[in-house]
């Protein structure tokens, strides 16, 4: 593949790849059975990405496993009813030709370990770029992963590969630090708040929770449902990852790894760090405190589980909403949802299940968005940065009170 004897879209994918793989020093490469691409949205790939990815899959280039893609900047075949203009849309659907050109299956979503048809197992090596799904795979599932660029991503996938270094290799999986919570956490949102108070202070580094088992009702046996563990612990890595760079973290009694090695996993002389208040997440993450006036309710980031989604329209049943709601999921969990009739009721209410996208990388602002409430951690660090929105955060029932009267009330 490098000598280019597959041709030279697979040549340059093996160059990426073993470039990679020198600069970190692996030993070797190991097959990938699964690989997530990030960087889909126009709003991040820019002309110039779009023409490399169409260079790319004009050079032959073709995945050999199971991939899928992040969110894209808007509803695929639904952009003129969100108010996305042509400028913005026609680049996007481009890029996302390219990927399927190249065998990519356009999933467009951040929580691939959702989907039915694919969760990956413990000890499988992915090559998954999505921040938030990385940190579920290797701290939730057990699987290894490293944080992939989009770039690397798509070329692991086009060569089955990806340098064996890092969280592949057991020696790198041992915490470097110690969590203990002295805090009540509640609800979704705190798990988002926690992910702030610690990934401030731990950067990169392997986390160790030694008391958040308490925190946590059991993972149900089918995590494509999401369920109030998962979406806990889906929040808190997506969150850890955005106010740190943090990829994998073991819960004491709970997660795979940790409970079949137990304390062995903690490198020897790892730091300790003690979290006794929320507080000071919830004064940064809830950003405008002054804010009242809400434009944009969203829910899904990373993108809603079933179980959000019911919990959802079990509030808004009945009602009409005030403002714009988002529920931000993959399309695959849309179906499952509209089976059981919770979209059907969200709609009713006046909000919309997006698809495809969410409020981070589509162009809110061109469609009249400046002010957002959300009781995702992730959207609360990236939305006001990335869409130069102001912002309120608190609980689920918060969000869906905003939704309905249109204004956020403290609790």
């Amino acid at each position: 593949m490098l000598n280019g004897d597959a041709g030279p879209g697979v040549q340059r994918a093996m160059e990426i790849v073993a470039t990679l793989g020198r600069i970190y020093g692996a030993p070797d490469l190991v097959p990938v059975t699964h690989v997530q691409i990030a960087g889909v949205s126009y709003k991040n790939l820019g002309d110039a990405g779009v023409e490399f990815l169409n260079e790319w899959a004009d050079e032959g280039a073709r995945v050999r496993v199971p991939t899928t893609l992040n969110p894209a900047g808007m509803e695929m075949d639904r952009w003129q009813a969100m108010g996305i203009s042509p400028s913005f849309a026609e680049p996007q659907l481009s890029a996302v030709g390219a990927f399927v050109k190249m065998g990519v299956t356009p999933t467009m979503s951040c929580t691939p370990y959702l989907f039915p048809d694919y969760v990956p197992q413990r000890g499988d090596h992915l090559a998954w770029a999505e921040s938030s799904a990385v940190a579920f795979a290797n701290s939730v599932l057990g699987a290894r992963t490293n944080r992939e660029g989009g770039p690397s991503a798509l070329a692991a996938a086009i060569v089955g590969r990806t340098p064996r270094y890092g969280y592949h290799l057991d020696g790198e999986r041992l915490a470097d630090v110690v969590i203990e919570v002295r805090c009540p956490l509640r609800e979704v949102a705190d798990f988002g708040a926690l992910s702030y108070v610690v990934g401030k202070q731990v950067g990169s580094a392997c986390l160790w929770f030694e008391n958040l088992a308490d925190y946590l009702p059991p993972l149900p046996d089918d995590v494509t449902e999401g369920g109030d563990a998962g979406d806990r612990l889906k929040t808190l890595g997506a969150g850890l990852a955005a106010y740190g760079a943090v990829t994998l973290y073991h819960v004491a009694g709970y997660t795979p790894e940790a409970n079949d090695l137990g304390e062995t996993l903690i490198k020897p002389g790892a730091r300790r760090l003690v979290v006794d208040s929320l507080d000071p997440a919830y004064t940064i993450m809830d950003a405008d405190p002054d804010l009242h006036q809400i434009d944009l309710v969203t829910v899904g980031c990373p993108h809603a589980s079933l179980n959000e989604i019911r919990q959802i329209a079990d509030m808004l049943a009945g009602q009409h909403l005030a403002t714009q709601l988002w529920v931000t999921t993959a399309r695959i969990t849309r179906d499952r949802a509209r089976e059981a009739g919770w979209v059907q009721t969200i709609e009713a209410a006046g909000g919309q299940v997006v698809a495809d996208t969410c409020a981070v990388v589509a162009p809110v602002r061109s469609i009249g968005i400046t002010s957002m409430a959300t009781n995702a951690g992730k959207m609360a660090c990236y939305a006001p940065a990335h869409s130069k929105v102001k912002m309120r955060y608190g609980s689920l029932e918060q969000c869906m009170d905003a939704a309905l009267t249109g204004e956020w009330q403290a609790e």
